[in-house]
């Protein structure tokens, strides 16, 4: 594996999440696999879980860890090809990617959605641009379409807690005050298509998802029926992908509530917005995974790092 950019670079789940979850039993067993191994952190946007489970990732493997924050720190990146660079952009990604492959030896990329222009971010010109200029392995720490840390940790939390062969599995949106980006919604779809899982997607009409993403999946409009005889119910917030970045209601009905889950494992990926996104009886209850979901995030990315180490 060249880099870890999205969930299709996982070539057999499974095996992925079976050698998490023995890492997670012993969490120093490889430390000598990362002893004189630099992993750099590159953020264009903010972080809690990401960063700190990334970085606790990366010290259970013996690797030392440099953080460095683009919107505050670093200078500000050009990505076009024959730019006269005499605007705002003080250097080009050229040469950014192949400095921060000499100072270390795989680098991960964070870089949200901006949510105005839906070719720009499926362009993904940040993460694209180190993956094609730098000389070391490149880690998606959530792109403007995609999170496959996130959907690796979310494939171990299920695997953890499911007591059925096949589980239904809802992905269900919830209102939101602010338009959200795409990544961790298209991730967790990619995800379940590799599950041997029944699997639905629910939200109100105008927020379907890309459609080369869901080609496949069963979406229904309903949320009471989508909810019917779920074991884990996903929620999560995300703007209109038709008409992009745009918030198109704020329906409080699609909140996230006891009545509604059952018997169902809540799940979600943190920050969430209590009695917005969900009530507190489901946050605080026994049937919530969330903090579950966090802590699998550090095992999620040490699987990952692991294995480009390997690879080097």
């Amino acid at each position: 594996m060249k880099h870890y950019l999205s969930i299709k670079d996982i070539d057999f789940l499974p095996e992925w999440v079976e050698g998490a979850l023995a890492l997670k039993k012993n969490p120093y067993h490889f430390q000598d696999l990362g002893k004189n191994k630099t992993l750099c952190l590159l953020f264009f946007n903010n972080s809690l879980r990401t960063r700190l489970s990334t970085q606790k990732a990366a010290m259970n493997l013996g690797m030392e860890v440099m953080v460095m924050n683009f919107g505050s720190e670093g200078w500000s990146l050009e990505f076009g090809d024959g730019t006269v660079m005499n605007q705002g952009t003080s250097e080009h990604i050229k040469e950014a990617a192949q400095v921060v492959s000499q100072y270390c030896d795989i680098v991960a990329v964070r870089a949200f959605a901006k949510l105005e222009d839906r070719n720009e971010d499926e362009a993904e010109k940040i993460l694209k641009g180190f993956a094609q200029y730098a000389a070391i392995p490149v880690v998606n720490m959530e792109s403007a379409a995609e999170h496959p840390l996130q959907a690796l940790a979310d494939a171990i939390t299920l695997a953890e807690h499911s007591t059925q062969r096949k589980p239904k599995v809802v992905l269900s949106w919830a209102p939101h005050p602010k338009a959200l980006p795409h990544a961790v919604a298209n991730s967790f779809v990619e995800m379940m298509k590799l599950q041997d899982a029944e699997f639905t997607i629910t939200h109100p009409r105008g927020y379907e998802l890309n459609p080369r993403i869901t080609h496949g999946c069963r979406i229904v409009y309903d949320q009471n029926e989508a909810l019917k005889d779920a074991d884990f119910v996903y929620v999560k917030n995300w703007s209109s992908y038709s008409n992009y970045g745009k918030v198109l209601l704020e329906d409080s009905t699609w909140m996230m509530t006891q009545a509604k889950l059952g018997q169902a494992k809540f799940m979600h990926c943190l920050p969430v917005r209590r009695n917005v996104v969900v009530e507190d009886a489901v946050l605080d209850s026994a049937q919530s995974l969330v903090l579950e979901q966090a802590n699998n995030r550090t095992f999620a990315a040490q699987i990952v790092l692991k294995k480009l180490l390997e690879s080097l």
